[in-house]
């Protein structure tokens, strides 16, 4: 697969991934869907996700490798400075927004709630996490 791909193409290779992985129909992934409240996604399904995209983007000359926790981050709510109270504090903020440059907080920046933290992961911000990681 070459490494310039359009939006458009970065688009339909997850919709096939999260089809595939999710067992949703097409017409479910739209840009807005959160992976996990209207895909259905579990804590395994992200595995199947990260693999699924690591062999859908490699190709011979420039292996698509997405190291751990670097797509759907880990551990971060068991650590006191990053949460308080349920919440993720302006250090947690911090954090999530340098670890996942590719999501979109306005939303999730009123609440900040730890149980709300999954449905940060559209199928938007899969995308933008491939493109970026393909313009590097």
């Amino acid at each position: 697969m070459s490494q310039t791909l359009t939006h458009e193409e970065i688009y339909e290779s997850v919709r096939e991934i999260l089809c595939d992985a999710l067992g949703v129909d097409e017409d479910e992934v739209t840009p807005e869907a959160s992976l996990t409240k209207d895909l259905g996604a579990e804590s395994i399904d992200f595995l199947d996700i990260n693999f699924k995209v690591e062999k859908k983007f490699s190709t011979p000359e420039k292996p698509f490798k997405i190291n751990q926790g670097e797509l759907f981050p880990e551990n971060l709510t068991s650590d006191p400075s990053l949460v308080k109270d349920g919440k993720f504090t302006d250090a947690g903020m911090e954090l999530l927004r340098t670890k996942m440059p590719h999501v979109d907080y306005s939303a999730f920046d009123a609440d900040r709630s730890v149980d709300n933290v999954s449905e940060l992961f559209t199928v938007k911000s899969l995308c933008d996490f491939v493109g970026r990681k393909l313009a590097n």
